[in-house]
């Protein structure tokens, strides 16, 4: 039966899954998708083991396991001073990108307008578009990727109903500043905006600048629906678990959303990071052990013709070509991989307007030698 319409006319194939299908094509290094390819915590591993088998495999509850939830609070107090209620503030989902549509379609309504920044994650527009509400897209300023707030102030119409934030960014590196926090308090004070916050690489932000969550700042925070993942955290990206804080208003509606989605998160994994979450050094020295990658890569990238720009934060760095190439970004990403056996992505593909900086995506959370693979044959550009 033919489909009248499409919610998402406008969307096909990503840019992941070409690149990757031409990964695997050519037998390409793959620095494109952002996961590691390296072992998970094979303590974790035997956690979710020895849930299963003390029968922790029937539904967790809707908003997702107690333990794990009190875990979560304690772990916000520690790390940003603010007491969270996990009974109403605190819901589990299966990870964090579900986190982010649950927010956007619990309060968006037709008509509604988005502050969205590019580049960025590719649901975000999609997410928004699908809920029928409009994407007011501003760029970050190139190359350092900073947020415009007279922009910001320009764009607010009286029908804004959300700020999405992310950071550590997907896919610069940069990182909020104390300004930004400054700069979005006077924004959204006085008004019924919503703030959402997508904190997935919360750990990993690098040269001892500190991640400015929404959740240190009471009065964000009661605007706020703020996104996580323990994928990213814990180098498991393919288990899908995550979570979202939000003020108990806002997280009822949430729920509502949830209820009928998902309703609930996978149990064994849940009984697992509940125990796991309490050993802090598997999270606090996530920082330190991922800039040693972006360190290790940017002195391996010396010996190729890209110039590298600042990364703050996340799995990921961009390098700059256009200093002696003018092919578009996508046309140069599909030539490394067919020619020189390197799969990146081209970060015009987080514009939904037209864009070319010559600039392209590395993933730099691999094993060394992966790294020193893929540089040996960018360095034959």
């Amino acid at each position: 039966m033919r489909i009248p319409y499409s919610k998402l006319p406008a969307t096909g194939t990503t840019i992941f899954t070409v690149m990757s299908a031409l990964a695997k094509e050519y037998k390409a290094v793959n620095l494109g998708q952002g996961f590691p390819d390296f072992p998970m915590n094979e303590m974790l591993i035997a956690r979710v083991n020895e849930a299963m088998r003390a029968g922790y495999n029937q539904y967790a509850h809707m908003h997702g396991y107690m333990p794990l939830r009190e875990t979560i609070a304690e772990k916000i107090e520690d790390l940003y001073g603010t007491q969270i209620d996990p009974e109403t503030k605190i819901t589990i989902t299966p990870g964090g990108t579900y986190a982010i549509y649950t927010a956007l379609t619990a309060v968006l309504h037709p008509g509604d307008e988005v502050i969205v920044f590019q580049p960025g994650y590719d649901s975000y527009i999609p997410n928004i578009l699908v809920n029928g509400a409009r994407p007011v897209l501003i760029p970050l300023q190139h190359p350092g990727y900073s947020i415009d707030w007279e922009m910001v102030r320009r764009s607010l119409t009286p029908r804004t109903r959300m700020i999405m934030l992310n950071s550590p960014h997907n896919p610069t590196g940069a990182v909020l500043r104390k300004e930004d926090i400054r700069e979005l308090r006077s924004v959204v004070k006085g008004t019924d905006i919503f703030i959402l916050s997508d904190e997935v690489y919360e750990h990993l932000v690098f040269d001892g600048m500190p991640h400015l969550s929404m959740l240190r700042y009471p009065d964000l925070l009661e605007r706020s629906f703020v996104c996580f993942s323990f994928g990213k955290i814990y180098h498991c990206t393919g288990w899908k678990i995550g979570y979202c804080v939000a003020p108990p208003e806002a997280m009822n509606e949430f729920r509502k959303v949830h209820q009928y989605n998902c309703f609930s998160t996978d149990t064994p994994k849940q009984v697992a990071l509940a125990s796991f979450l309490k050993e802090k050094d598997q999270y606090l020295s996530l920082g330190s052990f991922v800039q040693n990658k972006r360190d290790y890569f940017l002195q391996l990238m010396k010996d190729t013709r890209f110039s590298m720009l600042a990364s703050h934060g996340s799995y990921f760095i961009l390098g700059s070509y256009e200093h002696f190439s003018e092919e578009p970004e996508r046309d140069m990403a599909l030539r490394l991989t067919r020619e020189y056996g390197v799969a990146t992505i081209p970060v015009s593909a987080f514009y939904q307007d037209p864009v070319d900086n010559k600039v392209l995506r590395f993933c730099f959370c691999k094993k060394d030698e992966t790294l020193e693979r893929a540089v040996e044959r960018l360095s034959k550009l």
